[in-house]
This record gives structure tokens, C-alpha cells and sequence, in this order.
């Protein structure tokens, strides 16, 4: 075992150990069941992110052969808004996911930063995670934890484009842990201010899950908040399944009114009443950027018997 081996339950510090042909430089993320580490692939002299699981992951069988068949078909999706996957392997008891190193910041990061987004840039980050989300659903992939910090940023092309926008951590572990017992009766993989009501329930999940797990991203991005905000975990879960979440405009009053019956829809309680796929749910998101505020009303005009104080000195209105 290397030194600060993962196994250990430490994080490695720079230079602290190799699995398989990776040098691990610097841990960049840690979860309940991985750690991930930014690493130097040494065969092709490239930095990449090395994602490495618990090692009881490992000692399950049913685990290994799924995880095997997941990594296979994400790393077939070619994607420009998917983290690309390398490789994926076993070495000295580890599990591990070789993806491409993105360098930037998370959505996390970068709400902690700006605050609230305007519908406009919110919009155009959403329309890329719902490409990258319904690309994955064609292929029988569900993400499940749609969530700020699985959101990359990085700096974008031109003034058009001024970000690019990754997904990552896409359900190579999730689906499987829920088939091998690491998730017992009563839990669900996922983060509870974006979790689903189908997960929350354990009812079978499909595309739109994630198209609820994006509107709360959403929300989040227009109010500067999740839709739902508890004091405990209880209260959060039982908000997710049976209480409404409160318009948008609630907490900004000025965002176009068109914003909050959109997000409403994404937002729905049964799968069947939210938006089919996320491209559609964004699309009517992007439409309500493009509409100008209401117009006030015309004031009606004044009754006959008031006509002389509307009247200017000349007489006339």
C-alpha cells in the first residue's frame, strides 16, 4: 500500500502515492464512498482527475461486474458537456475512474461567489447541463445527484460563451450501489436539496428525476438557494415530497413572471407532470429571458362629469 493510500482515510497530500499508472498530486474532492484526486497519468504524461472508491466496494461482486458495465457506457457517450472518462480499472484492491482534469471552478464556487444569477446566464448553464443530461438518457444512463458541486465551470470561448460547462460524477456508482446493499430500505443516493420525491420513496427513477434534480439547480441559481430550506433532514425530505415549493418570484420579485410557472413544472411531484426531457425544460426557461416585462395598464379614461379637471387652461385634455 502507498503511502496515504486512500484505504487509510486520509487524504493524500502532494505526491502522496501511485494506483495503477496515475501519481496522485493533490486531493480535490471528497464524498461519502470516493475520494478524488487530481493525478499524473504516467504513461501519457497528462493530468487528469482520479476518482478512487472505498475499498468495500471492491470486495462486492454483484458491485465490481456493475460498475465495469457502467464505466463502459460512459465512457462511450461523447459529449462536449460530459467529463470525458479515460479508463476505468482495478488496481491493489482500489476501484478507480480516470477522467479528464477540468481546471476552474464548481457551480458551488461560483454562486458562493456572484450570488444570484440573471435568467439569462442562468438559462444558458442549464442548457448545456440538460444536453449533457439527455444525451446520458439515451443511453440508459441517470445521473441522480444533480447538484451545484457536480457542475465545472470553466472559462468559455468568446463574449457569447463566456462559460463551458462540464458534468461530472455521472451515475458510475449511484445506480450500482443501489443494486448491492450499500444503500439499504430507507435511503437513496443523492443530496437531499436535490433529491427527487420518487427517490426519497424508492420508486424506480428515469430521465425525469433528473429533470427535477435540474430545476432545483435552477432555483438555486435565480434565488440563491434550493427550493427548500429545513431546519433537518426530516422536514427537507417530507418539503421534497408533499409541499410546494414557493415561487422564485417570492424570493426575486423581479424575475419574469413566465419563470415561476416553469420552474413549477420541473418541480412537479409525479415524474409525469414535470417537463419530458431537460432540453425542453431549459428551452422554456430561455423563452422567459426573452420576453420584456408586462406592460402597466392603461389607465381608463376619465367619466364625462370629470373631463373638466383633465382639461388643460386651453380647454382641452
Amino acid at each position: 500500500m502507498a503511502p496515504d493510500d486512500p484505504r487509510a482515510g486520509r487524504a493524500s497530500g502532494p505526491a502522496g502515492g501511485r494506483i495503477a499508472g496515475y501519481q496522485l498530486e493533490e486531493e480535490i474532492g471528497r464524498g461519502g464512498m470516493a475520494v478524488v484526486y487530481r493525478a499524473r497519468d504516467l504513461r501519457l504524461d497528462r493530468t487528469v482527475a482520479l476518482k478512487v472508491l472505498a475499498p468495500e466496494l471492491a470486495r462486492n461482486d454483484t458491485f465490481r461486474q456493475r460498475f465495469a458495465h457502467e464505466s463502459k457506457v460512459a465512457a462511450a457517450i461523447d459529449h462536449p458537456h460530459i467529463v470525458p472518462v479515460f479508463e476505468a480499472g482495478e488496481a491493489d484492491g482500489l476501484l478507480y475512474i480516470a477522467m479528464r482534469y477540468v481546471p476552474g471552478q464548481d457551480l458551488r464556487a461560483l454562486l458562493d461567489r456572484t450570488g444570484p444569477l440573471s435568467v439569462a446566464t442562468a438559462a444558458r448553464i442549464a442548457g448545456q447541463l440538460a444536453s449533457a443530461l439527455d444525451a446520458a438518457h439515451a443511453h440508459d444512463l441517470v445521473h441522480r445527484d444533480v447538484k451545484p458541486g457536480n457542475v465545472l465551470v470553466a472559462e468559455g470561448t468568446d463574449g457569447e460563451h463566456p462559460e463551458h460547462v462540464y458534468l461530472t460524477d455521472f451515475g458510475l456508482t449511484k445506480k450500482s450501489l443501489s443494486l448491492t446493499g450499500f444503500t439499504t430500505v430507507g435511503q437513496f443516493v443523492g443530496t437531499l436539496d436535490y433529491v427527487a420525491p420518487e427517490q426519497i420513496s424508492g420508486k424506480p427513477v428515469d430521465g425525469r428525476c433528473d429533470v427535477y434534480g435540474l430545476g432545483c439547480v435552477v432555483y438555486e441559481m435565480l434565488t440563491g438557494g434550493p427550493p427548500f430550506r429545513r431546519d433537518d433532514d426530516l422536514a427537507l425530505l417530507w418539503a421534497h415530497q408533499y409541499d410546494p415549493p414557493p415561487p422564485p418570484s417570492s424570493h426575486r420579485p423581479e424575475l419574469p413572471p413566465a419563470v415561476d410557472s416553469v420552474l413549477a413544472k420541473a418541480l412537479a411531484k409525479a415524474p409525469e407532470d414535470r417537463w419530458g426531457t431537460c432540453l425542453a425544460f431549459t428551452a422554456a426557461l430561455r423563452a422567459t429571458a426573452g420576453r420584456p416585462p408586462p406592460a402597466a395598464p392603461a389607465c381608463p379614461p376619465p367619466p364625462d362629469w370629470a373631463l373638466p379637471v383633465f382639461r388643460g387652461p386651453s380647454g382641452h385634455a
